[in-house]
């Protein structure tokens, strides 16, 4: 028997965190009866549904990477029938879900798995895992790269790139690259916003080492065993989430 925040993230549904808060959101049930928060279930022998859907087993670790288009939640389920990444991904072997967020706006780099202690890996701030995106603003560029090679406020909450780079320069604006390593809700967006830039479209090209490359847009595709390994051992400042 376990804690049924740890059946869920060993599931790849969620952080045990995040697993707590659907939980207490009264998504999540055993056999039938609204789960509660500390509750423990036994894979395999309880009924466990997250949103109305069967918990299944599965044996087999699955990875994926998909270039999210524009328009399309990242999220399992929506109920105003929206739609969501899970429509992008439904030819997987198995039972996948996303490992992080992407807003409706932005497109590009979004993995998914069936294996928990990856996705917290991944998402988890102490990893501290890079993730890069490219942007397409409009506003002047030159003294945004610099505003945003400093601290910025965002939320009450000051927040640092990692790297920040001009691609290119127009009458109106320009492309930058942003790399950071948190994870804020809408953080690319909101701090470029907060040095004076108006973004048009946002797309995350990679994380960590692994990158976007020639993917077409809508597509997915297997990561590679080096690839989830090389994901897998990126480097942190702590032993374990």
């Amino acid at each position: 028997m376990s804690r049924l925040q740890k059946i869920l993230s060993a599931h790849g549904i969620a952080s045990r965190r995040e697993a707590e808060r659907m939980i207490a959101d009264g998504r999540v049930e055993i056999n039938g009866v609204k789960a509660t928060v500390g509750q423990s279930a036994i894979p395999g022998q309880d009924r466990i549904t997250v949103d109305s859907i069967e918990l299944k087993h599965a044996d087999k670790k699955i990875y994926l990477m998909l270039n999210k288009p524009e328009g399309y939640l990242t999220t399992v389920t929506d109920d105003r029938s929206r739609q969501t990444v899970m429509e992008l991904v439904s030819g997987a072997e198995a039972r996948v879900y996303p490992v992080g967020r992407l807003d409706l706006n932005s497109e590009g780099l979004l993995l998914f798995t069936n294996d928990g202690e990856f996705a917290n890996r991944i998402m988890h701030p102490s990893f501290n895992i890079n993730k890069a995106y490219e942007v397409k603003v409009r506003g002047d560029v030159q003294e945004a790269v610099r505003l945003l090679q400093m601290p910025v406020c965002i939320d009450e909450h000051t927040v640092r790139v990692v790297n920040v780079e001009i691609i290119e320069k127009t009458t109106s604006g320009g492309r930058i690259t942003i790399t950071i390593s948190e994870g804020r809700n809408r953080q690319v967006r909101k701090m470029c916003i907060a040095c004076g830039l108006k973004v048009d479209k946002l797309k995350r090209i990679s994380i960590g080492e692994l990158m976007l490359g020639d993917l077409k847009t809508g597509k997915w595709r297997h990561l590679t065993e080096d690839e989830v390994l090389l994901l897998s051992s990126e480097k942190s400042d702590v032993l374990s989430p």
